[in-house]
């Protein structure tokens, strides 16, 4: 098929790749202009430009895709589909259109649970027992078209976001590939009213830990920020990011460092804390960090 391609980050390149690969024509790549980044805050192309461009492929990066002749551009390619995957931009109806086929989204959950921008992060901090990636055909809402394929994963006791993003952009080049080879015969299924959920951004005012909550919901979180924003705490005047956690024994003060492990008391139960983050410097398993800081049982993490 002529495809156009449209995704940003590290999650959308696997199913660019898998695309190229099944023999696809990709026609043109749609990704987000580069931004300032690293110290001499110079523009950085988004990963997804910067595998388009070694693979030869045309790269465009609109600002936005609202202006006519932006949209015919679009139009102009003569695309069977568009594959859309975390792109980051809305696509009007012109563009949704354009298409012979309409745009397909790759979307990191099992639909309607986890509607919006950050599906994979929400699902570990809910506590959700698995999650999956949709297919989507999309429409002018949020995240609310027919699903063409769905596959579901369980999700680890100790899994961070990131470990499950890999898994799910991995499974969505494969679903995507598929949904390709049997569009034709494929039927849409409506997404049900019931069970909808929707996965805001993820606010760094949301990263700081509270002790007093449940063992449980601290775990949760540390596991759902890692490795980005990263949850955090306060020692020795210093702020520290948790990269992972796991529930373990224990009782004391929210707060309570209560071993040589790094256990952690909590309002109910107790975390063990297994890897860690210094600012400015690389993470560490957490006999590493203890090397390089004391935390020593009794004392209190802020």
């Amino acid at each position: 098929m002529r495809v156009i391609f449209m995704g940003t980050p590290a999650f959308s390149v696997p199913a660019l790749d898998a695309l190229v690969a099944a023999g696809h024509e990709v026609v043109a790549v749609y990704s987000q202009p580069p931004r300032p980044a690293g110290r001499g805050k110079r523009p950085r192309p988004s990963p997804v430009q910067a595998r388009a461009e070694a693979l030869g492929l045309l790269v465009r990066h609109p600002e936005s895709l609202k202006r006519p002749e932006t949209q015919a551009e679009f139009a102009a390619l003569g695309a069977d589909v568009a594959v859309v995957v975390a792109y980051g931009l809305i696509l009007p109806r012109a563009v949704l259109d354009a298409p012979r086929m309409g745009c397909l989204n790759i979307h990191a959950s099992l639909l309607p649970r986890w509607r919006g921008a950050a599906p994979i992060h929400r699902a570990i901090m809910a506590g959700d027992a698995e999650t999956g990636v949709c297919i989507m055909a999309m429409e002018a809402g949020l995240d609310t078209g027919p699903v063409l394929l769905r596959e579901a994963v369980a999700i680890g006791a100790t899994e961070t976001t990131g470990q499950l993003h890999d898994r799910l952009s991995a499974l969505g080049a494969r679903l995507i590939v598929e949904a390709l080879a049997r569009l034709d015969t494929l039927a849409p299924e409506p997404q049900p009213e019931a069970g909808v959920t929707y996965a805001a951004r993820i606010d760094k005012a949301e990263a700081r830990i509270d002790w007093a909550r449940p063992a449980g919901q601290v775990d949760r979180l540390i596991r759902g920020l890692s490795p980005f924003p990263g949850a955090w705490f306060e020692a020795g005047g210093e702020r520290i990011k948790v990269l992972g956690s796991c529930l373990a024994e224990g009782s004391g003060a929210p707060g309570e460092v209560l071993d040589d492990a790094l256990t952690v008391a909590c309002g109910a139960g107790a975390v063990r804390l297994l890897r860690l983050q210094r600012a400015g410097r690389a993470a560490q398993d957490a006999p590493e960090f203890l090397r390089g800081m004391s935390l020593a049982p009794g004392t209190y993490l802020g």
